[in-house]
């Protein structure tokens, strides 16, 4: 620089390498979610999408989904297309586009005025390995799991990576997910204008709630679960049967 005149050349950076957003592995599944002001708009966003995805080979079906999830509006009318690939997702959205149903496609209406509701359910809704990919990720699910397993120890013989075989596992282990799980939803802002559960689910419902402390809630579900393996399970059994209760009493046999 000299004189009275300064001249400075700017060059535009270099584009920032795309961030992965599978780790180098597509998902198996994705769910892209799709909203319009109504009705006819919804089927038309869909045909609109199904022929973009059609004429672009470049995204990804999980980039694609990110996309619509994190630049797109969440219009009152809605749908999410849950498929495993591209191509599977374009003829979902051929359905909803025509307006017929698809097994990969899930509609409604947001009813944005609602009250928010937590449901906590009862024993069945487990599966191994429950909760620890996102313990890995979130910190506060993690934290939030190891002060409800903290709160269980005094009652159990156990430890979570114990296999959930047991009635007096499976119990107090769901009800420190699902605490942990309604800890992160609040740590999000999503917080419950009112709360319902069912078994272990009820007693999570209690705490998250406010009825009970964490370290009374987590002695209840344990001794509960313990009273059920010890004295009241393998005494009978439950089924449940998708049919109208006329047409299941007349099945029913004597004894």
């Amino acid at each position: 620089m000299s004189g009275t005149n300064a001249h400075v050349i700017i060059e535009q950076s270099p584009d920032a390498a795309p961030e992965s957003l599978a780790g180098g592995t597509e998902p198996a599944v994705t769910a892209w979610p799709v909203s319009a002001r109504g009705p006819e708009a919804l089927r038309a966003q869909a045909a609109r999408l199904a022929s973009f995805v059609r004429e672009n080979e470049g995204p990804t079906a999980a980039e694609i989904g990110h996309a619509l999830a994190t630049t797109r509006a969440a219009l009152d009318e809605r749908a999410v297309v849950v498929a495993a690939g591209r191509e599977e997702a374009a003829v979902a959205l051929d359905a909803l586009g025509q307006g017929d149903p698809s097994p990969a496609v899930v509609t409604g209406t947001a009813n944005v005025t609602g009250k928010t509701v937590f449901v906590f359910p009862g024993q069945g809704a487990q599966w191994a390995g429950m909760g620890r990919a996102l313990a890995e990720s979130s910190p506060v699910f993690a934290d939030a799991y190891a002060e409800a397993v903290r709160a269980l120890e005094p009652h159990v013989d156990w430890s979570p990576a114990d296999a959930l075989d047991r009635v007096d596992v499976i119990q107090p282990a769901s009800f420190a997910v699902m605490v942990a799980l309604a800890r992160l939803w609040e740590s999000f802002g999503v917080r419950p204008d009112a709360v319902v559960g069912h078994s272990q689910g009820e007693i999570a419902a209690a705490h998250v709630a406010g009825a009970l402390s964490l370290e009374d809630a987590a002695r209840v579900v344990a001794l509960r679960s313990r009273a059920i393996a010890g004295g009241l399970a393998g005494r009978g059994g439950m089924v449940s049967v998708a049919l109208p209760v006329e047409k299941v009493t007349t099945r029913l046999v004597e004894g």
